[in-house]
C-alpha cells in the first residue's frame, strides 16, 4: 500500500470496508473531512482514503491517470490502463479487512469517481456499493452494475458537468440497474456538508 494512504478507522471485526479515492491532484488528506464522518456514522466499519498511485503531472498531488490533453476517446484508454492496480488495491484491502465485495463500498471523488464507477464494467464484482461524487463514466455504461450506484452532483459544478450524473442515472435505470441520484444546488466541484450528510444516510441504511 501506499505509504500516505490513511487508515482513518479500523475496528478488530469489520463489518464492512469504505474505501475512499480522492480527485486528481489532490491526496488522501482531501478527503479525511468525509472519511471522519463516515468512521462516526459506522463504528464496524474499516475506512480508508487511499492515495492515487501516480504522481500528478500537474506538480501537485496524485492521480490514476493523467488528464492532460485528455478527450472522450483517450478517457477511457487511460481508465483501462489503470484499472486492474484500482482492483489490486480494492483487493488488498479486501484481504486486510477480512471482507468481500458484499461487504465493500467505494466513494470516489471527481476521478475518484470516474475510476469506481468504470470498476462496475469489469466482470469481476468489486463492490455492493459505489458511492461517486461529482463524476461521471469514462463513456456511457455496457453492462449492468453488480453494485448499488448512488451518484451525487453539484448542480453548479463547472469541471464535470452535472448531466454526466443525470444521463447515468437515466442509463442504469434502464438496464435495471440500482440507482439513486442526487443533485445539490449552489454546489460546485467540491464536497459540501449536504453531500457528506447524503453519504452517511446512504451507509446508516445500506
Amino acid at each position: 500500500m501506499n505509504d500516505d494512504t490513511v487508515l482513518v478507522q479500523k475496528p478488530a471485526a469489520a463489518r464492512r470496508l469504505v474505501l475512499l479515492f480522492h480527485g486528481v491532484g489532490a491526496t488522501p488528506q482531501n478527503l479525511l473531512p468525509l472519511a471522519d464522518a463516515i468512521a462516526r456514522t459506522d463504528p464496524t466499519a474499516w475506512v480508508v482514503s487511499v492515495r492515487s498511485p501516480e504522481p500528478c503531472d500537474f506538480g501537485i498531488g496524485w492521480q490514476w491517470f493523467s488528464v492532460r490533453g485528455v478527450t472522450e476517446e483517450s478517457r477511457l484508454d487511460r481508465v483501462a490502463a489503470a484499472m486492474p492496480q484500482f482492483v489490486d488495491t480494492v483487493r488488498e484491502w479486501q484481504r486486510q479487512a477480512g471482507v468481500g465485495p458484499d461487504a465493500t463500498t467505494l466513494i470516489g471523488f471527481s476521478q475518484g469517481a470516474i475510476m469506481a464507477l468504470e470498476s462496475t464494467q469489469i466482470t469481476d464484482r468489486l463492490a455492493s456499493q459505489v458511492i461517486a461524487i461529482a463524476g461521471r463514466f469514462a463513456q456511457p455504461p455496457k453492462l449492468r452494475p453488480a453494485a448499488a450506484v448512488l451518484l451525487l452532483h453539484g448542480k453548479d459544478d463547472s469541471v464535470i458537468d452535472p448531466r454526466y450524473s443525470i444521463a447515468a442515472a437515466d442509463r442504469l435505470a434502464s438496464m435495471g440497474a440500482q440507482v439513486d441520484m442526487n443533485l445539490f444546488p449552489e454546489v460546485g466541484h467540491m464536497i459540501d456538508e449536504g453531500i457528506v450528510d447524503r453519504v452517511c444516510e446512504q451507509l446508516r441504511t445500506a
